[in-house]
């Protein structure tokens, strides 16, 4: 474990930059930053962070949690207090919590006008930073609908500059001491929530475009008089060939990333921000951590997870229950379905093919749209009653060895109880523990 994970008496956003300052010196040490709202994932990653020892990094995206609620029905001080509730449950301690914003930006309402959708960016950079979080990631890469196509690289950053003007405005109505917040930047950022199509490996960032990335950031913050704000920023974002979209994953390449990975300028001591981890082997994300893209994001892999257990524990019902004629089984995976063709918004323009082709990738897809139904009342229901049906009986661990094996070995280990609660969390941090180990957390 890295030395610096533990410092005593360190908060979350001091012991980040001791980190990501360790990992330029050494290549050695990092952090993933769970990037979800589910409830399911939060509380695995709290556990997570609990068995680590190390403090607990939670993004929340401007689509997911916005000033208007986003997909997930909270604004920012809902979700920090919706996090914060759950880490008092479990005892972790605040201050061990970072929070931080993914994709801070117009993308929500890409639709409108620049200028409005700038100001609702603003409005969710002001809620963040009153809410508690200390790490923007500030992106305002996508076009709106009176821009052109692409944004050259000057109005990326203006427009960045411009979210970290307000987030910096709303410092000023933090009591004093508090501290200030940390800002990520770049111009090549991955769509959140993974790419609606691809054919080929996405392109690498070259090292000349990264140099003028930064000068024309550098310039932007100058030119607002924000140069005390450009010293925190800690981070860029990059693209170095990682992606996945419906049904593939393009993996980590080392050789095709190594200029890539000496090209970070000695001062500011930045790192790099790794969009669009999930799926990558255990192996890709230790050396994506050696060669300094020592912040790894996750997100869509920990809700695919979830949905792997809550499939797993639907097909133990079945075969558990079927033919007992007082008893109701859920139906969460019709539930689910029907919530996806009833509100197709999410989903539609990632997925291609036949209605069989549409049926599976609704469910299974590594884009993992269905994440945005959880939350649903009907799908919720369904959950309920699953859990209900599998706790009111001693689930056979020869049923759970046939479709949850990780769990079975746990369980047999008794590293986890034999419950179908602990069985979904212990699955949400199988992928969570992959990345504590390329970090170097255990």
């Amino acid at each position: 474990m890295s030395p610096v994970i533990q410092k005593c008496g360190r908060n979350a956003s001091a012991s980040l930059q001791d980190l990501l300052i360790h990992n330029r010196l050494s290549g050695k040490g990092g952090v993933y930053a769970v990037c979800s709202a589910h409830p399911w994932v939060i509380d695995a990653a709290i556990q997570q962070a609990m068995e680590n020892g190390s403090f607990l990094h939670i993004e929340s995206t401007s689509s997911q949690v916005n000033q208007l609620g986003g997909y997930s029905g909270q604004t920012p001080s809902q979700f920090a207090d919706f996090v914060h509730a759950a880490a008092r449950r479990m005892e972790l301690p605040h201050d061990q919590i970072l929070l931080g914003g993914d994709h801070l930006g117009p993308f929500p309402w890409r639709t409108e006008a620049s200028n409005s959708a700038l100001n609702k960016a603003c409005e969710i950079a002001r809620a963040c930073v009153l809410a508690g979080y200390r790490k923007l990631h500030l992106d305002a890469s996508m076009a709106c609908a009176d821009d052109a196509k692409v944004l050259s690289e000057q109005t990326v950053a203006r427009r960045a500059v411009v979210l970290c003007e307000a987030a910096e405005e709303a410092v000023k109505c933090l009591p004093p001491g508090t501290d200030l917040p940390l800002y990520v930047i770049g111009t090549e950022v991955p769509v959140p929530g993974g790419e609606s199509a691809m054919g080929a490996p996405p392109a690498l960032t070259t090292v000349e475009s990264l140099r003028q990335t930064l000068q024309v950031f550098r310039e932007a913050f100058d030119e607002r008089g924000l140069s005390a704000a450009w010293q925190r920023v800690i981070a860029v974002v990059v693209q170095p060939g990682v992606e996945f979209g419906d049904n593939l994953v393009f993996a980590y390449d080392r050789a095709k990333a190594r200029s890539l990975s000496a090209g970070l300028p000695s001062s500011p001591s930045l790192v790099y921000e790794a969009h669009s981890t999930d799926y990558q082997s255990p192996g890709a994300l230790a050396q994506m951590v050696e060669d300094h893209f020592a912040i790894l994001k996750v997100g869509p892999w920990l809700t695919f997870a979830f949905r792997e257990a809550v499939f797993a524990l639907s097909a133990i019902e079945q075969e558990l229950l079927t033919g007992e004629k007082s008893q109701r089984l859920s139906q969460v995976r019709e539930a689910l379905d029907e919530a996806m063709l009833r509100k197709p918004i999410y989903w539609r323009s990632y997925y291609q093919g036949d209605e069989r082709q549409l049926r599976i990738a609704r469910a299974y897809s590594y884009s993992d749209r269905c994440r945005y139904y959880w939350h649903e009342k009907s799908v919720q229901t369904e959950i309920e009653r699953l859990i209900e049906n599998l706790t009111a009986r001693a689930l056979p661990l020869t049923l759970i060895s046939q479709y949850l094996p990780l769990e079975y070995a746990a369980i047999r280990a008794e590293k986890i109880e034999n419950e179908p609660g602990a069985i979904i969390r212990y699955h949400i941090q199988f992928v969570l523990r992959s990345y504590a180990t390329a970090c170097g957390m255990v």
